[in-house]
């Protein structure tokens, strides 16, 4: 099972960045960072089996793909937003975390606009 591969990993690497992070907290946080990089990296093939298995769901449901790439594009920017604060967190920098997510739902929610404008047009034709 892939998630074993994962898990083990990461307990690898939480073990090294606890030898490091009294002595080097520069060492213990790129160890860190690099190990989150190399996870996501691995879920990558994954990712995209995904996003081919959706786009192929849209085409035979006839939904415009606009939709579709949109809804892509808010999943990507939270995960995107959430993995940084984690980084920022690991680093004691809940500021710069806090920040971080309050721009990413910033950005969902200019992204959500159109579609949101979408579903209300529907709604008034409807009517």
């Amino acid at each position: 099972m892939e998630i074993i591969k994962v898990a083990a990993f990461a307990f690898i690497a939480l073990a090294i960045t606890m030898l490091f992070k009294n002595r080097r907290q520069d060492i213990a946080i790129s160890i860190s960072m690099i190990a989150g990089i190399l996870i996501f990296m691995f879920m990558l093939p994954r990712i995209t089996a995904v996003m081919q298995v959706l786009q192929q769901f849209a085409l035979k449901a006839k939904v415009d793909f606009v939709y579709l790439s949109t809804v892509i594009k808010i999943l990507g920017i939270a995960y995107i937003a959430s993995f940084c604060s984690e980084i920022c967190k690991d680093a004691g920098q809940n500021s710069i975390a806090s920040k971080v997510e309050f721009s990413g739902k910033i950005l969902i929610l200019m992204l959500a606009v159109p579609i949101l404008m979408g579903v209300l047009n529907a709604i008034l034709n409807i009517i």
